[in-house]
């Protein structure tokens, strides 16, 4: 496989004249090499493609100039899914690919192009009262379906449905050389080998989606909500396993305490207030929305200021005596092992409020945010916990001192397992993406944030301790990219079969090279 480093010419002239929009200015290039955790190298231009054939005419002028590719969606990735370490890579920035192709009714499935966001995709699907199995994630408002496939994705619908990569049936990827290849019938995935599975999660090593088809549900017409606190992660992590495997929730996820403290000191009555007429809209009947409101302004958030890992489960169904049975028996569950009924206003107010501005990519006192996460079966993620909680204690002292934290996020994944993603929070100056992610009037709240090399050298310390500490647990992950070690988890006849995939739809290496760690 060729080397990055002896690629090409870099001569832009075949790109800059192919007709798609290009932006070379050093505004727009300096903007494009961030994305929520850092910065990679400036790329030498971003390509916005309109449409497939667009993106085509791009690649294959791009592959012709001897430059590399790097596929871009929402931008929400903190794993070096979208940042180039080399300096000779075209960003593809498929925002303007957004439209939403078809919806069958008939088929129950949705076509749709790559850059189109969740958020988009889930209101456009509503007044139908379909869906997508897993259909979206907290990220939503910017993060695309292209980069859930691309880089996995979980959150709605997770704790029955599975990954987001599940509801998928087919795409149209385009490859390094321009070919525009189709995996499948857009009907139905399982016809042979499942060369649609062959790009899922690939972080863009392989190709760069273009549409993506995905298979529908009717839309939960009724709901319900519950929330529990835990003395222990053993109590909350087998009551959220049990409650998986009794496949009575949709979303299922807590936090550890140091979570709790984050969340109270970021989130406000006055944000509560502001979710709130969303949360009373989906009540479905005035009485009921006030009746509901009311319970949520009253709660607030103090139940959460006590030092306990909490759990918040939330259940749908066709009526609402199914979705209430549902809740019944996950209610029994965690009350089993160790749980206290708490107020449910977490649940309520994030159903009604699924896609809201990303501003916990920064903590309450503007500190930034480095989540590493991994999915391990049920049956581990006790003992990978308590591996986590003694990494901490051993780097104590040192973060104190220098003003890091972290607070950690447990969630469901149906069929997989669990999912454990310590946040790490440390001081430090924000970037141009975080800045434009944001919400202003959140970000005038907060303070502006220095340099800090001590605590940012720390930070990476302690991100790469988790990475390999996730590894040695046997853990999975998603958004890949070029931080997980996923080829040293493979066996050597995978590698290969993986690496010589690689050198069949990319001989050069031009597309997202070291993704996957190919």
């Amino acid at each position: 496989m060729a080397s990055i480093a002896t690629l090409g010419h870099n001569n832009l002239a075949p790109l800059l004249g192919c007709g798609v929009e290009t932006l070379t200015d050093s505004a727009s290039l300096d903007f494009y090499a961030h994305d929520v955790f850092e910065r990679g190298a400036e790329p030498l231009a971003v390509v916005r493609p309109h449409n497939k054939q667009e993106l085509a005419r791009a690649m294959a002028a791009v592959a012709a100039s001897g430059m590399v590719a790097i596929p871009r969606g929402g931008g929400m990735s903190y794993t070096g899914g979208i940042t180039s370490p080399h300096p000779n890579a075209v960003l593809f920035d498929l925002a303007a690919m957004d439209r939403i192709v078809a919806i069958s009714e008939a088929d129950m499935t949705v076509t749709v192009e790559a850059g189109c966001t969740w958020a988009k995709l889930y209101e456009a699907l509503k007044p139908l009262g379909l869906r997508t199995p897993m259909w979206g994630t907290l990220s939503g408002l910017y993060a695309t379906v292209g980069g859930g496939m691309s880089q996995n994705c979980i959150f709605w619908g997770s704790t029955r449905y599975g990954m987001g990569v599940n509801s998928c049936v087919s795409m149209d990827v385009v490859l390094a050389d321009g070919t525009i290849l189709n995996t499948g019938a857009k009907f139905a995935r399982s016809y042979g080998p499942d060369l649609t599975g062959l790009f899922c999660g690939d972080t863009g090593a392989l190709g760069i989606k273009a549409e993506i088809t995905l298979r529908l549900v009717p839309e939960a017409k009724a709901h319900g909500y519950a929330s529990f606190l835990f003395e222990t992660h053993a109590e909350v992590m087998t009551a959220l396993a049990t409650i998986e495997r009794a496949g009575v929730a949709t979303e299922c996820f807590g936090f550890d305490p140091k979570l709790n403290a984050i969340r109270m000191k970021r989130d406000s009555l006055a944000t509560d207030a502001k979710q709130l007429v969303g949360m009373m809209k989906a009540q479905g009947s005035v009485f009921k929305a006030l009746k509901e409101g009311v319970k949520v302004v009253a709660a607030g958030r103090s139940f959460l200021s006590d030092a306990k890992f909490s759990l918040h489960i939330l259940t749908e169904g066709r009526n609402q005596p199914s979705a209430d049975a549902d809740l019944v028996e996950a209610c029994a569950i965690a009350k089993a092992n160790g749980g206290t009924e708490t107020d449910n206003t977490i649940p309520k107010i994030v159903r009604a409020n699924p896609f809201v501005a990303p501003n916990s990519v920064l903590g309450p006192q503007g500190e930034r945010w480095a989540p590493v996460h991994g999915l391990l079966p049920h049956s581990r993620a006790v003992e990978c916990y308590d591996a986590i909680e003694a990494f901490f204690d051993k780097h104590r002292e040192e973060m104190d001192a220098l003003g890091v934290h972290t607070g950690t996020l447990f969630s469901a994944v149906g069929g997989a397992g669990a999912i454990i993603e310590p946040c790490i929070y440390w001081p430090d100056a924000r970037n141009p993406w975080i800045e434009h992610l944001v919400e202003d009037a959140h970000l005038s709240k907060l303070p502006p944030g220095e340099n800090n090399a001590a605590a940012h050298a720390l930070m990476w310390k302690l991100k790469k301790g988790l990475v390999d500490l996730f590894f040695e647990h046997g853990a999975g992950h998603f958004q890949i990219a070029r931080t997980y070690r996923y080829m040293d988890s493979l066996d050597p006849a995978a590698r290969a079969l993986l690496s010589g995939l690689k050198r069949q739809l990319d001989p050069e290496n031009r597309m997202n090279p070291g993704a996957l760690g190919l």
